[in-house]
């Protein structure tokens, strides 16, 4: 849980004992609130005497009228953040010039420990095996793995994950039918087995790293990757699903074009295309969802193509997050003995697949709707286990309970158990309120091809 900010009552004595207040105001000052990403923070108090303050916008915005004196003391308070400056004595000379308070995180003691297992978990080669104990490298958590380590502002780390892809487009990417493999061994050995989601993930990170370092070290991995993906796309707008081992296709997957569209930069016909495949052959324009198993209506639908989709697409109804309660159930932890209340992959409802139950908290955060991020983020502390290899370091597994994935397939011996980098990767995106999503998401996209918007009318 996050500290009470215990120096509250301190800085407020320190600060405002001494300022005496005049008849009349003299000048005003404004100012925002920011991250170390430039982004503004909302409901952030900006004291200017004991009992005093203004609040933050949405965009961190505030303003203070009531300035009487130079000498006066203003203070940003927040449990959850410390700031630079920590208090600015006001000036004449801060009229007009807009005063900027940087806030850095006060991390959770659950954070601090997922981010611990994560450094821990890396190999000198850069990768992470995907599960504690394990031998199975996955190439989409090894692009959460690089997020992470973005998020917690070690680029080295994340680097380091790059740099094994990027030391292998040659003989990997660009060799055969192309693409990485969507699996490996811990020493890097692939399984040849080309997922196209996987490879739209690893671009997903890659455009994140660019936006927030401006490097353009691995300009060239990015374009080869959009290359081999926008090389996927059928007649029919969609993209195939990648290469089998044996160099077979693997069929269209409504999941993996989505991440494709929002990865591959800009809009073009490209972008176009996939729209009107999704349209034309995934939209459910009844219940106002796209669906994944076309002609299956017991797996018609599946929970991350509700919040994956609300992230990525703009002007998404965000009923479709409250349309994600078909997939809600609740189950007993196999870890913690704990009961605790979760989504599904599917509509089986037989096990809480807690990674997507964190897509479902970062989607209502981005909506705006905390308190159900909130709830969510505590079910899933409930399944928060010990690593039994580092010390100071925790995590989650895939699952809170054995089931099956999506579909009927059983989920894999310890899934339930072994701590696995998708689920803590996914609650700390939605802990800080960061949208992998975002640096595509506005691409512009012409209202009449937003699909989502347009409703229909049926005749009784």
């Amino acid at each position: 849980m996050k500290k009470p900010h215990f120096l509250f009552c301190l800085v407020l004595l320190l600060f405002f004992s001494c300022d005496e207040v005049e008849e009349d105001s003299d000048f005003y000052i404004t100012g925002r609130v920011v991250n170390t990403s430039g982004e503004g923070i909302e409901g952030v108090k900006i004291y200017y005497s004991d009992s005093d303050y203004v609040v933050t916008d949405r965009l961190g915005n505030w303003a203070i009228f009531e300035i009487y004196n130079e000498g006066l003391s203003i203070a940003p308070i927040s449990a959850d953040y410390v700031f630079t400056p920590e208090v600015h004595m006001v000036n004449q000379m801060d009229q007009g010039i807009e005063k900027i308070f940087m806030a850095n995180e006060v991390e959770s003691e659950e954070v601090n420990q997922i981010f611990n297992w994560f450094t821990n978990q890396q190999r000198s080669n850069g990768l992470l095996e995907s599960t504690e104990n394990g031998n199975i490298v996955s190439l989409y958590d090894s692009a959460l793995a690089a997020m992470v380590f973005m998020l917690n502002d070690d680029y080295t780390k994340a680097e380091n994950i790059f740099d094994f892809f990027n030391s292998r487009i040659d003989s990997e990417l660009l060799v055969g039918l192309g693409g990485f493999s969507q699996l490996r061994d811990k020493e890097g050995n692939p399984n040849n087995r080309r997922w196209m989601g996987d490879n739209a993930w690893l671009l997903i990170a890659l455009n994140n790293y660019s936006a927030r370092t401006g490097s353009t070290k691995y300009n060239r991995l990015a374009t080869e990757i959009s290359k081999w993906l926008i090389g996927l796309q059928d007649i029919d707008g969609g993209l195939f699903g990648g290469y089998s081992p044996d160099g077979t296709k693997i069929h269209k997957i409504t999941e993996g074009n989505i991440d494709a569209f929002n990865a591959v930069q800009g809009y073009t016909a490209f972008h176009e295309k996939i729209l009107d495949y999704l349209k034309n052959e995934r939209w459910d324009s009844k219940d106002r969802n796209l669906v994944a198993w076309v002609g299956h209506p017991q797996y018609l639908y599946a929970l991350d193509l509700h919040s994956w989709s609300y992230c990525i697409f703009e002007d998404y109804p965000i009923s479709t997050l409250y349309d994600a309660d078909r997939f809600l159930n609740s189950k007993t932890s196999t870890t913690t003995n704990l009961e605790l209340v979760g989504y599904g992959f599917d509509e089986d409802k037989d096990v809480i697949w807690l990674e997507g139950t964190g897509h479902m908290a970062l989607a209502y955060k981005i909506g705006g709707v905390d308190s159900e991020a909130d709830f969510y983020l505590k079910e899933m502390e409930k399944v928060l286990i010990k690593s039994i290899l580092y010390e100071n370091a925790a995590g989650f597994p895939y699952a809170a309970n054995s089931g099956t994935s999506y579909g009927s397939e059983m989920l894999w011996e310890g899934a339930d158990i072994n701590l696995v980098i998708s689920t803590g990767a996914w609650y700390i995106f939605a802990q800080k309120g960061f949208n992998p999503f975002e640096v595509e998401r506005k691409k512009g996209i012409p209202q009449d091809k937003k699909f989502w918007l347009h409703q229909e009318v049926y005749l009784n």
